[in-house]
Parts: C-alpha cells; sequence; structure tokens
C-alpha cells in the first residue's frame, strides 16, 4: 500500500469528537452502497485507509460506515461498492481523485487525462477557490 494518507486529512476519532472532530476532513463526492441507489452530497466523509485506493467512509444518509473502493470517475459511472471525490484544478477544470498521497492527489479528467498535483482542502470547493498550482477538494 505505500504509506497512508495523514489521519488529519480524515475524521479525528476520538470519544466525544462529534462535529469538530470531521472538521477539515476529506468529503466524499458521491459513493454507490452495495444493495443501494448512488449517494451524492449528504456529508460523506472518509474515516480511514484500508488499501491504496480502499477507504472506510463514513455514509451521510444513515450514519454507518462501510468500505469503498476510489474510482477516478463521474458520480454517474460509479458501481456498487465504489465511491469518487471532486477536484478544482487550478484552470477551474474538474477531475476525479486517483489516488492520494500525503501532498498530492493523482486524477483524471472527465475526458480521461491523467494528471497530478498538489491539493488543499476547503470547505467551499468552488470557482472562487481556486489555488495557483494547486487542486482543491471539498472538505466537511
Amino acid at each position: 500500500m505505500g504509506r497512508p494518507i495523514k489521519k488529519t486529512k480524515m475524521i479525528t476519532d476520538f470519544p466525544g469528537a462529534g462535529a469538530l472532530g470531521t472538521q477539515g476532513t476529506i468529503e466524499v463526492t458521491a459513493y454507490f452502497p452495495s444493495g443501494g441507489s448512488l449517494q451524492q452530497n449528504d456529508n460523506s466523509y472518509i474515516v480511514s485507509q484500508r488499501g491504496s485506493r480502499q477507504f472506510k467512509i463514513h455514509q451521510g444518509n444513515d450514519s454507518s460506515e462501510a468500505v469503498y473502493t476510489l474510482m477516478a470517475v463521474a458520480p454517474a459511472s460509479l458501481a456498487a461498492g465504489q465511491f469518487c471525490v471532486q477536484v478544482l484544478l487550478d484552470d477551474s477544470s474538474v477531475a476525479y481523485v486517483e489516488k492520494f498521497y500525503n501532498r498530492t492527489i493523482h486524477y483524471k479528467t472527465s475526458g480521461g487525462a491523467p494528471g497530478h498535483t498538489p491539493y488543499a482542502l476547503s470547505t467551499d470547493a468552488a470557482e472562487d477557490t481556486v489555488q495557483s498550482g494547486k487542486g482543491v477538494i471539498d472538505s466537511v
């Protein structure tokens, strides 16, 4: 698996952390639970890393947790057991994370072009948060 991403980019898992425990953590754009339907924009986030592309996700729709595979595809292309994380690139284009590293990400654009860039977390990953030379990922 290599080195996992820093726990500070995932939920702080100490008793009584509550809402403060999720601040500044990577938000999941969409996920597709086994036996369920596509879920989007419901404050789901990464809890822990289980492999290079395997992550435990807190599911915002029912507050449960499950392990999903990170895919670099748009939400509509997800299959059961998969999730995606959207990144806004410095040219304001949208891409999807293929692999996380501590300071950089590998991504694929909607056209399938691969790339890598340093990234930052923002609570509002919109055009006004674009940073020169960095991709911006939404955070809780």
